[in-house]
């Protein structure tokens, strides 16, 4: 990490600026691992919803992913044809179509996650246990940041 003067404040704007770059590289790094059957940005994300929040209709999914239905439509059309979601009938509406996720569809979502994992696993063992404990200090803060951008 790079050294800072001690009492240094740093300004919302140059943390943001510091934390985007770094941040945007790691995500680019680690979305170069690829799986069999690796899936594109816009289902991967449709499948990790169904997965933390269960069966919801195709515009819920566009609403969260702030899409439009159109193309999120598009997204949940391709996740059908291979099997990793299915449709349903809205028990409280029937007019209405849920979408949930398959076994296939289950077992994606978390082959995918563990690659990932796997991927950082190595990366942080390149680091020293005292690095791996700063890192780990630093994710409630993290969480916190998401939860400020609405996330």
């Amino acid at each position: 990490m790079p050294d800072r003067p001690a009492g240094l404040n740093p300004t919302p704007a140059r943390t943001a600026a510091e934390l985007r770059a770094a941040l945007g590289v790691l995500y680019r790094r680690m979305r170069q691992t690829r799986v069999p059957g690796d899936l594109s940005l816009s289902e991967s994300s449709a499948l990790s919803r169904l997965d933390h929040h269960g069966p919801a209709t195709g515009a819920q999914l566009a609403k969260l992913e702030r899409i439009s239905p159109q193309s999120m439509g598009a997204t949940l059309q391709g996740l059908e044809a291979r099997g990793l979601i299915q449709r349903a009938a809205d028990p409280d509406d029937g007019r209405r179509v849920v979408l949930s996720l398959t076994a296939a569809g289950r077992d994606t979502v978390h082959s995918k996650r563990a690659a990932r994992t796997q991927q950082l696993t190595q990366a942080l063992a390149a680091l020293t246990p005292e690095e791996r404990a700063q890192l780990l200090d630093v994710v409630p803060l993290l969480e916190r940041l998401a939860r400020e951008l609405g996330g």
